[in-house]
């Protein structure tokens, strides 16, 4: 039954005609291994399946509230009636933490009910909005508003749902609300703050991609378009949305091969650096990788048998007359990996397996090497293979950009309760930062040191954003100098929700001193292309990244 399940590759001419589809399978990596690992912290107390960057930089982590005690407790001994654990009805410990950057340090924060496998995002003033869970958590909202201090701590908001949100995809609009879409069995979307009658708006799409007895249409990939309208990719499908008129405006081909990239055949997706945003139709390109063929979750959890995941990534062009996916192979087969927008505009694929799928104890091979994707090079000179960490992160691990380039990573647990014993993979409390290779010594004499904007300046859509920055090297800046602007996403199940990577047209490059530079760029005019809300913001001199800044575009 494994043979059944492998995935084909399509060689024939007429089958290309067929899908109307150009295969690029052909790759050879890139030359040199690159980045380091750091051990950050060898215990935070909870696995993190789910992330989040704050303006203050702190990272939200938590998982989930009914699975027995964690090994943090929870602030001033506090403890909390659990009548949903399984393992415990009263707990003192914590599930969720904040992890402040700056001091590589913990603590633990207060969750009232289960936040398991649930989505969130950013509103434009800088808070955390999650949604959802399971059981008593499954309607609910919760918000955190970050401090300096250590006085803030989760707020829960009762019945701010429609429907129960398990296993669900949220995206940051244009007007800064969060649209809601999907679930378990939920073939629907909904907003946060809710709308008027109706409340819920039906999308067959989602019922469309449903696989009996193995879903693969759950966390839906989300990208908002420049149009306004939602690419919405679930399974092997994908849609365009405008959710406004709740109409389907465009319908993609389905991706080439079949095999399916979403939950629990778990890949990952990113839309690719977003340029020339004074175009009259701005260029907009998904890139999909990963996720595991047909039947892998049904193999693996009732044959014990543990397909190879897919190695091939796809690109579209969304706004093109006739899209069509181009495929790409990776350097490696990856399920449940996760793909980071870099400051410079690279990829970074991470975490994961390379066979099997996602679910407790249903994943096999951990993928130690992040391999760095290069969206402007060749077909066949993209990939990148990194240094390897030594740390298997497989189901429930996340993965995250931080202002000062580096990517956070933790999480890790394959099972049903935290288990640290006896088993392929034990559940992972350590934490640790991936480094690209942009932050390595010999690039210190050409790396933008950002000077001013002040950190938390506003920006005006439309607007003039003038950077200063020095260089030490003599002869270190070369033009073009980018500027790019970076959305804080939210992590769970390999996909960063909202995330978005901008490159802003450039108007002017001046020195002004001997080692001070002054780029003049242009803010985004629009909110369809960047919602309002806090970016970081980058200054990027030959591929080499500043630490960012945070800036308020509204």
């Amino acid at each position: 039954m494994a043979a059944e399940a492998k995935p084909q590759i399509v060689t024939h001419v007429n089958k290309l005609n067929y899908f109307s589809i150009l295969l690029l399978l052909s790759f050879n990596v890139a030359s040199g291994a690159g980045g380091t690992w750091k051990l950050l912290l060898n215990e935070v107390g909870i696995s993190a399946m789910h992330s989040q960057l704050l303006i203050n930089d702190r990272v939200i982590m938590y998982d989930r509230s009914n699975f027995g005690p964690s090994k943090i407790s929870l602030p001033s001994g506090a403890c909390r009636d659990s009548p949903n654990d399984v393992v415990s009805k009263r707990d003192c410990s914590a599930h969720s933490i904040e992890y402040d950057v700056a001091f590589n340090s913990i603590r633990p924060l207060t969750i009232e009910s289960n936040t398991w496998c649930s989505s969130g995002g950013v509103t434009p003033e800088g808070a955390l909005l999650q949604t959802g869970g399971d059981k008593e958590g499954e309607r609910k909202a919760r918000m955190f508003y970050p401090c300096d201090d250590e006085s803030c701590d989760w707020t829960e908001v009762d019945n701010a749902l429609n429907v129960r949100r398990w296993y669900a995809t949220n995206h940051v609009l244009p007007d800064g609300r969060q649209i809601i879409v999907g679930g378990r069995n939920q073939f629907n979307f909904e907003f946060f703050p809710k709308t008027k009658a109706p409340s819920l708006y039906k999308l067959p799409f989602l019922s469309e991609t449903y696989d009996v007895g193995q879903e693969n249409n759950l966390y839906p990939f989300i990208f908002l378009n420049s149009d306004g309208n939602l690419f919405i990719f679930a399974n092997n499908k994908a849609i365009l949305l405008d959710y406004n008129k709740n109409t389907v405006v465009k319908t993609y081909p389905k991706i080439p091969g079949g095999d399916p990239r979403s939950y629990p055949s778990t890949g990952s997706a990113v839309l690719l650096p977003i340029k020339n945003l004074e175009a009259e139709v701005v260029e907009m390109e998904v890139l999909v990788c990963g996720g595991a063929p047909k039947r892998s979750y049904l193999l693996a959890l009732y044959k014990n048998t543990f397909v190879k995941a897919l190695d091939t990534c796809a690109r579209i062009k969304i706004n093109d007359d006739k899209p069509q996916w181009v495929l790409e192979k990776m350097p490696r087969s990856r399920v449940m990996g996760d793909m980071i927008l870099l400051p410079n505009g690279h990829v970074l694929l991470i975490n994961g397996g390379s066979s099997g799928s996602a679910g407790w104890e249903l994943g096999r091979e951990p993928v130690l090497n992040p391999d760095l994707y290069h969206p402007n090079k060749l077909v066949g000179s993209r990939f990148q293979v990194q240094n390897p960490s030594t740390i298997p992160r497989m189901y429930h691990s996340t993965a995250g950009l931080l202002r000062d380039g580096r990517v956070l990573v933790g999480g890790s647990n394959p099972h049903q309760f935290y288990n640290f014993t006896d088993v392929l993979f034990p559940t992972e409390l350590r934490l640790e930062a991936f480094s690209p290779s942009y932050l390595e010594s010999q690039y210190w004499s050409i790396r933008p040191r950002i000077i001013s904007l002040l950190s938390h300046s506003t920006v005006n859509y439309g607007g003039i954003l003038r950077l200063r920055f020095m260089v030490f090297g003599i002869g270190g800046v070369r033009s073009p100098v980018k500027v790019t602007m970076v959305f804080p996403s939210f992590t769970s199940h390999s996909f960063s929700m909202s995330q978005r990577l901008l490159v802003l047209d450039h108007v002017e490059l001046v020195r002004i001193g001997v080692w001070t530079y002054e780029v003049r760029v242009k803010a985004p005019r629009y909110k369809n292309i960047a919602p309002p809300g806090y970016y970081m913001a980058f200054v990027v001199n030959q591929d080499i990244p500043s630490e960012g800044i945070w800036v308020r575009l509204q």
